[in-house]
């Protein structure tokens, strides 16, 4: 399977229980490393070459963040702009990370009744999500099915000890294939 690199992006870690919980779960697997970009960078400014020596030694990229605004919080998407540079993840010779595989590991506050047609947000969280998979492909990565945990702001804790459970048997095995 090869080594999984989880960059980890909460803004308050601390105060999170899911997102937390997940990132707790699965810090002691072989082969997995939790990276997290709030932590290593209080101060927002990034080390784009040892991020980038970071995604060159692993085989698997899992992004896990709370869904923000139907996005991802600021430190990420500053990773994403500046760690996947033009001529580096994509461009004529920018292959760096040709034939790895991304998958997104997300917390949505409301339950999944509320993101579909007719809901309050209208579309499904995995929709919301395609940016990724754009990204994924601009980039030459596989873009694996999402893990996404709804109800994050008032999930019982049976059932997030189920969603942990679940998340270590995903980074413990292969990654699931996209289903967009």
């Amino acid at each position: 399977m090869g080594r999984t690199l989880v960059v980890l992006a909460h803004p308050d870690l601390g105060a999170s229980r899911v997102t937390a919980a997940l990132a707790d779960g699965v810090r002691d697997l072989p082969d997995v490393t939790v990276h997290d970009l709030y932590a290593e960078y209080p101060d927002l400014r990034l080390d784009v070459p040892r991020e980038q020596r970071l995604l060159v030694g692993h085989d698997r990229v899992v992004l896990q963040f709370p869904f923000y605004w139907y996005s991802v919080p600021p430190l990420l998407k500053k990773w994403l702009d500046e760690v996947f540079e033009r001529g580096w993840a994509y461009g004529p010779a920018g292959h760096a990370l040709r034939g790895r595989s991304m998958q997104i590991v997300t917390a949505v506050g409301g339950g999944e009744d509320l993101y579909r047609p007719g809901g309050l947000n209208r579309f499904p969280v995995v929709d919301l999500l395609l940016p990724f998979d754009a990204t994924a492909n601009l980039t030459g990565m596989r873009y694996e099915r999402p893990f996404i945990v709804h109800g994050a702001s008032s999930i019982g804790d049976e059932a997030l000890a189920g969603h942990v459970r679940s998340y270590r048997a995903l980074l413990a095995g292969s990654p699931r294939r996209a289903a967009v």
